[in-house]
C-alpha cells in the first residue's frame, strides 16, 4: 500500500517523458519536412530592393516576333542582395518539357516568326533586365516569356499564412498538416520596353493523408503532383491571355504600337477567324498533350 505513490509518481514521470520525447519527435521532423522551394521572378527581375522601380515604355512590336520561352533558376535570396543557387526538385527535363509546350502555343501564331527556348543556365539568379538584354542581343528575341514556381509542403499544423509573390502582388494560402501548394506563372515582357504584356497564373493545393509522419517518397510524389496540376492549369490560362492579348492589341493601339518587319503586312487585327479556329485546336490538343507532361517523377 506504501508503494502506491512512489508507483503514481513513477508513472506520471513515465507519462511526461513520453510526452516530451513525442512532441520533440514531432518538432523535429516537422522542421524536416517543412520545405520550401521558389524561382521569383520578382528576384529575378528586381534583385535590388534598394533601386528606383524600372518605369514600362509602350511597347513596339516588330511583327513577326521572336520569342523566347525561359525559366527562371531557383535562387534563394542571401545577404546585402545576393543570391545563391538552391537545390530544385523540379527536374531539367520537366522544366524543358514545359517550356516546349508553353513555346507551342506562341508558334501557332501567325505573327510570331520563331521560339528560343533557352537553357536555364544563360539565366542568372537576380540577373534583372540587364541578364534579358544580353540574351536580345545573344539570340536576337524581342519577348521573352519568362516562366517561374513557388511550392511549399508541409508535415506539422501551422497557423501561419504562406505568401507567394507574384509579379503583380502576393497570393496567401493558410499552412495546413501535410498540404503541398504550388503556384507558377508566366509573365510575357516586351525587352527592350521592360513592359508586362500579359501574364497567367496556375495554383494547386494537394493534401496528403493526416499521419504525423511523411516518408520522402510521399514527399516527392506530392511535389510532383502538385507542379504538375499547376502548370497544366497556368497553360490554359496562357491560351486565355493570349487571346486577350491579341483583342486589346488591336482595340487600345495607343498602349501598344504594332510595326512590320519588311516583307510581313499580316496585323494582329486580321486575326480573329484564323485565332478562333487555332485556339479550338490547341484546347483540343490539350488532353492528348497532358499525357506526355510529366511523364518523369523527381
Amino acid at each position: 500500500m506504501k508503494s502506491r505513490p512512489f508507483a503514481r509518481l513513477a508513472l506520471v514521470l513515465l507519462v511526461t517523458a513520453s510526452t516530451l520525447t513525442l512532441a520533440g519527435c514531432a518538432g523535429f521532423w516537422g522542421n524536416n519536412h517543412d520545405r520550401h522551394e521558389s524561382s521569383s521572378v520578382v528576384q529575378f527581375l528586381y534583385p535590388d530592393k534598394n533601386l528606383p522601380f524600372i518605369q514600362p515604355k509602350i511597347p513596339t512590336l516588330r511583327l513577326p516576333l521572336r520569342v523566347g520561352v525561359a525559366f527562371i533558376p531557383t535562387g534563394t535570396a542571401g545577404g546585402n542582395g545576393s543570391y545563391y543557387q538552391a537545390d530544385s526538385g523540379f527536374t531539367e527535363q520537366q522544366k524543358t518539357d514545359l517550356m516546349r509546350q508553353v513555346g507551342a502555343q506562341f508558334q501557332a501564331q501567325p505573327f510570331v516568326q520563331s521560339i528560343e527556348i533557352i537553357p536555364t543556365t544563360y539565366l542568372r539568379p537576380g540577373g534583372g533586365f540587364d541578364n534579358l538584354d544580353q540574351l536580345r542581343g545573344m539570340m536576337g528575341i524581342d519577348v521573352v516569356v519568362l516562366i517561374a514556381y513557388d511550392q511549399r509542403q508541409f508535415s506539422a499544423d501551422t497557423e501561419a499564412s504562406i505568401a507567394y509573390w507574384t509579379i503583380v502582388g502576393a497570393y496567401f494560402v493558410a499552412g495546413q498538416r501535410n498540404t503541398t501548394h504550388t503556384l507558377m506563372e508566366a509573365v510575357v515582357y516586351d525587352i527592350p520596353s521592360r513592359n508586362l504584356l500579359f501574364r497567367a497564373p496556375g495554383t494547386n493545393s494537394t493534401k496528403n493523408h493526416a499521419t504525423l509522419l511523411r516518408t520522402d517518397e510521399e514527399l516527392r510524389r506530392d511535389s510532383a503532383t502538385s507542379l504538375e496540376e499547376a502548370a497544366k492549369q497556368m497553360t490554359l490560362n496562357l491560351a486565355q491571355e493570349l487571346e486577350r492579348f491579341k483583342v486589346r492589341a488591336k482595340e487600345e493601339p495607343e498602349t501598344i504600337k504594332i510595326e512590320h518587319k519588311p516583307g510581313f503586312s499580316m496585323g494582329l487585327g486580321s486575326l480573329e477567324a484564323w485565332f478562333a479556329a487555332a485556339l479550338g485546336l490547341l484546347v483540343a490538343s490539350r488532353a492528348i498533350a497532358s499525357r506526355k507532361f510529366f511523364s518523369r517523377t523527381p
